[in-house]
């Protein structure tokens, strides 16, 4: 049976995983996202205090 033979089967799994490792990688990082955060300052603000009418 020659579905039983592995050489031919692995050279295609080989075959295929290099060919994604090559053609993938550059197409998922030059992705951009469309929304870059802001960045914000590293500084935390006062609070301001509570202005309490009562006293």
């Amino acid at each position: 049976m020659p579905q039983l033979n592995p050489a031919p089967w692995f050279m295609i799994l080989l075959l295929s995983w290099v060919t994604f490792l090559i053609i993938l990688p550059p197409k998922v990082l030059a992705h951009e996202f469309s929304n870059e955060p802001n960045v914000m300052g590293v500084e935390k603000s006062k609070p301001e205090s509570w202005n309490w009418p009562w006293y």
